[in-house]
């Protein structure tokens, strides 16, 4: 479909948004607004141009990401991948904000590495392999 353009923003299901809103502070993203409509939703934005969507009427007794940590694979986005110039730097930047790094990779060139929100959605920082 050729008038698909980019993505315009990411729809994240949080428990609460003091919380969520730290920590994507932390990564760089400015709260606009919210809790507005009716789910009610609030947006964050990054410098880049990515923009969150959190959702704001997640179970508060819900402990596991039912598409990440569940013996039965369901359906759905697993995770968001948010592309940068440096790897190395991005993980020891996200090291010194005392956030726990999941997963580091390095595959055919490309490095990338994985860490959990606060309510478990999964974030990989990925830097393309050189072309």
């Amino acid at each position: 479909m050729q008038e698909i353009t980019r993505i315009n923003h990411i729809g994240l299901r949080v428990k609460d948004l003091n919380t969520s809103r730290a920590f994507y502070e932390k990564l760089g993203f400015v709260f606009i607004v919210g809790p507005v409509g009716p789910e009610p939703v609030a947006i964050m934005e990054h410098p880049s141009g990515i923009n969150i969507n959190f959702i704001l009427n997640a179970d508060s007794e819900s402990k596991e990401n039912i598409l990440m940590d569940t013996p039965k694979k369901y359906t759905g986005f697993t995770h968001i991948a948010l592309e940068v110039s440096n790897a190395f730097s991005a993980l020891h930047t996200v090291k010194e904000l005392g956030i726990k790094i999941t997963e580091e990779v390095e595959f055919e060139g490309a490095n990338f590495f994985f860490i959990r929100d606060p309510d478990n959605n999964v974030i990989e920082f990925h830097q393309p392999a050189s072309s």
